[in-house]
Order: structure tokens, then C-alpha cells, then sequence
């Protein structure tokens, strides 16, 4: 004879409905909200990179002043089309709805594909301007004074660009380059103090345009990495603002209208999971943020920052539906007793959830007058699958056959099915119950009194 029954209530569609109802997966986004609070927590991003380009601005322009004219007006037009381009390049990212609500990977590939068609752009510009200046050294052929007042312009010009070169970020963006093109520029300038001024002119000239090319490429790759930057920031600023507008959501009834005073703690009843998944944000946002992560890594952020974002959905997905099937525990708990009552005049003396924590199994002591007991235990199913685990532990006194407890059993598998839970076939447990079972006490707190649960109005 076997004191305890076992049936596998099968909630799938239950569950299915409720997840529809609730919309739990979609992520709440409050897209006024959310655009301001994303741009008030990018700001001192957004007022370091202003910052740092506006210095550059104006080392740039005090590198340039010191150029020969026909340099300086060269560089002086690169220079606007950079600025040009980098300010088009950020308004197009700056924080707007659209934006915001568009896919992140493909945002980053049309940025990419802008950036790349400008840089090719901006070389054929450069290409037909240098055409200009290289015709001139061919002037300069066969006149030695003129040659070696050309050197010397050339050299001071190259000498300015490297010293402009080593103020940018290029051992990031092309390491080595610039040293090798320093060395170029001595060798010329060798050959130029051993008198050899014609053969020195043209080395001295392309170690310039070498070095002025170099300067372009550095900007570029850099107005790359800030763009990815920023797009990688907001991204994750983005998702760390939305785990904190999904921290507390309302719980909704079987209309669809929220419960008064019933709040769903997404941290609470994802058993961590919310301040987890924040973790990994901050610690992306941290690196992101970091000017020594390359632009790869930054466009991987970014799209880790969207695959966190539907994270972030299925989080909020389990926690509210951990919280619906807790209340359903009790709701079969009451159901159970209901028909124990109705069949056998058992009544509901105590219920208790495992250690007082909601999350857990649900606990029910029943009581007959004759002093028999019945405990039922409501339990989650394992994680990953729907439904509930129902045992029905006996404590007969007096004298009950196998046939009567399968009996009372199947008489409260039939009940649940009637009440619109399908249960699984009826199994007996091997053993005897734990004379413990019948003892709610020991999931209390000492100084916590008996407490029937009971479900909340308008939760099925």
C-alpha cells in the first residue's frame, strides 16, 4: 500500500495562453523616455569626443599654419572635407527614434559602407590635388637653387606632418608606419646635405605625400573607431536602460487590464537572472567606452548589445510566467481541497509555501475529523518544461486499502481535468510518506504566524 500519488498536471496550453495574454516577452520600450534617458547617459560621452576632436582641431590647424603655401592649401582642404564628413557621419547617428528602433547590425554595415565611400571619395580628391604638386617638382629639374630651396620646403613640411602624425592615435591605427616614413624623410635630407638636391627632391617630396597620406588614413580608421564607439555605447546604454524600465511590470488579468497593486519583480522572480544580464551589460558598456577597444570588437559589442536586448526579453518572459504558475500552485492547492472535502470531508488546516518563498512548491495540510491527514504538494515543473507536479501524501490512521487511496486520487484527477487541468496517468511513489510532510511550521520564520494562501482576485 503506497501513502503516496503522484500526477503530472499538464498546463502547456494554459501556459501558452497566459504568455499571449501577458505579452511578457515583448520588452517595454517607453521610446520618449527611453531616447532621453539614453542621451542623458551618453552625454559625457558624446562631451569627451567633442572635446578630444575639438583639441585636435586645434593642433591640426596650428601644425598647418606652419606649412609652405602650396602644402597648406592641401591640407588645409582634406582638412574641411574631414570635418565635413565627420559631422554628416554623426548627425546621421545621433539618438532619434528611428534610429533606435532599427536593427543594430544593420545600421553599423550602412555606416560602414558610407564611411568606406567617402574614404574613396576623398583619396581621388586627394590623388588630383597631389597630381598638381608633382608636376611642379618636374619644373624644378635641372635648376639646382631651385631644387634645394624645394628640398628644404619639403623636408619642413614633412618634418611638420610627422610631428602632426605623433599627436594622433597612430600606433593604434598603423603601427611603425610613421617611423619607417621618418627615416625616408632622413634619407632625404642626407642626400640633400651631401649637395645631391635634384636626387633628394623627389624623395623628400614623396616621404611628404606619404606622410600626408598616412594622416588621412589615421583620421579616417579613427572617425571609424568613434563611430563604432558611439554606436556601440548606445547601443548597450540602450539595453541597460531598458533592464531598468522592465525592473517592476504591472501583472495583468484575464481581460488584459493590469491588477491593482500586483507588480511583477522581473529580478526577484528570474531569480537573478535581471541583475545578472545587467552585469554583463555594464562590464560590455565598460569596454566599449574604452579607446584601446578596436573597432572589430566594437562592432561585435554592439551586436552582443542587441542579442542582450532579446535576453532581456526572455528574462522578463520567464520571471512572469514563474510568477503566474506560483499563483497557479495555489489555485490547484484549493482545487485539491475542494474535492477532498467534497468526497471524503477533509479540511484545509494550513498552507505554506517552501521557505515562504513564492518561487517554490506549494504545501497544503488537509485534516479529518477522525485525525487523518492528507498533505498536498504542488511543485514546479523541471526547468525548461510546463506544467506541475502534484503529490498527494496520506496519513491514514485508521485503516486504508490501496484501492481506496488510488481511488481518492483519481477522484482528484478528475477534478482538475474538470476544472481545466489535463493530468498526466496516475502514478504510485514507492515508501511511505515523511512524517515531517504534515509540519509547515519548519518553512517558517519563528516569528511568522499560520497562513492560508489564497489567490489573488481576478488571477486564473
Amino acid at each position: 500500500m503506497s501513502g503516496k500519488k503522484r500526477i503530472l498536471v499538464d498546463e502547456t496550453e494554459w501556459y501558452r495562453a497566459q504568455r499571449a495574454a501577458q505579452n511578457l516577452k515583448q520588452v517595454r520600450r517607453d521610446v520618449p523616455r527611453l531616447l532621453d534617458e539614453v542621451r542623458r547617459r551618453t552625454e559625457a560621452d558624446q562631451a569627451r569626443t567633442r572635446a578630444q576632436l575639438e583639441e585636435r582641431a586645434r593642433r591640426t590647424e596650428e601644425a598647418l599654419s606652419g606649412l609652405t603655401a602650396h602644402t597648406r592649401r592641401l591640407e588645409r582642404d582634406t582638412e574641411r572635407r574631414l570635418r565635413e564628413q565627420s559631422e554628416r557621419l554623426h548627425q546621421e547617428l545621433r539618438g532619434t527614434a528611428e534610429r533606435l528602433e532599427r536593427d543594430t547590425r544593420t545600421r553599423l554595415a550602412e555606416q560602414r559602407a558610407a564611411l568606406e565611400g567617402q574614404l574613396a571619395a576623398e583619396r581621388e580628391q586627394r590623388r588630383r590635388d597631389i597630381a598638381g604638386l608633382t608636376e611642379r617638382v618636374d619644373e624644378l629639374a635641372g635648376n639646382r637653387e631651385r631644387a634645394a630651396a624645394a628640398v628644404r620646403d619639403w623636408l619642413a613640411d614633412g618634418a611638420t606632418m610627422a610631428d602632426l602624425i605623433a599627436t594622433l592615435p597612430h600606433e593604434r591605427h598603423a603601427p611603425g608606419r610613421l617611423d619607417r616614413l621618418r627615416l625616408d624623410l632622413d634619407t632625404a635630407r642626407r642626400n640633400s646635405d651631401a649637395g645631391h638636391h635634384e636626387a633628394a627632391l623627389p624623395l623628400a617630396q614623396r616621404a611628404y605625400l606619404d606622410l600626408s597620406e598616412l594622416r588621412l588614413d589615421i583620421e579616417h580608421r579613427e572617425l571609424e573607431r568613434r563611430l563604432a564607439q558611439g554606436a556601440a555605447t548606445d547601443a548597450l546604454v540602450m539595453v541597460e536602460t531598458l533592464c531598468t524600465q522592465n525592473e517592476v511590470r504591472p501583472v495583468t488579468g484575464p481581460d488584459g487590464r493590469p491588477l491593482p497593486g500586483a507588480e511583477l519583480d522581473v529580478d526577484h522572480w528570474s531569480e537573478g537572472e535581471l541583475e545578472e544580464l545587467r552585469g554583463q551589460v555594464a562590464e560590455r558598456l565598460s569596454r566599449a567606452r574604452d579607446d584601446a577597444t578596436t573597432v572589430a570588437e566594437q562592432r561585435e559589442l554592439a551586436t552582443e548589445a542587441a542579442e542582450m536586448e532579446q535576453r532581456l526579453g526572455e528574462v522578463v518572459d520567464r520571471a512572469g510566467m514563474r510568477l503566474l504558475a506560483s499563483q497557479l500552485r495555489v489555485n490547484l492547492a484549493d482545487s485539491v481541497a475542494g474535492t477532498l472535502s467534497r468526497i471524503g470531508a477533509y479540511e484545509l488546516t494550513d498552507g505554506e509555501y517552501e521557505d515562504e518563498d513564492e518561487r517554490r512548491s506549494y504545501h497544503a495540510v488537509l485534516e479529518h475529523a477522525n485525525g487523518n491527514k492528507i498533505v498536498v504538494q504542488v511543485l514546479p515543473a523541471p526547468e525548461g518544461e510546463t506544467g506541475q507536479i502534484l503529490r498527494v501524501l496520506s496519513y491514514d490512521y485508521d485503516t486504508a486499502s490501496e484501492r481506496e487511496l488510488r481511488d481518492r486520487a483519481e477522484a482528484v484527477r478528475h477534478a482538475l481535468a474538470d476544472d481545466g487541468h489535463p493530468t498526466g496517468a496516475l502514478e504510485s511513489e514507492p515508501g511511505v510518506p515523511d512524517p515531517t510532510a504534515v509540519d509547515l511550521d519548519r518553512f517558517r520564520k519563528p516569528e511568522a504566524a499560520p497562513l492560508r494562501k489564497r489567490p489573488a482576485d481576478g488571477v486564473s
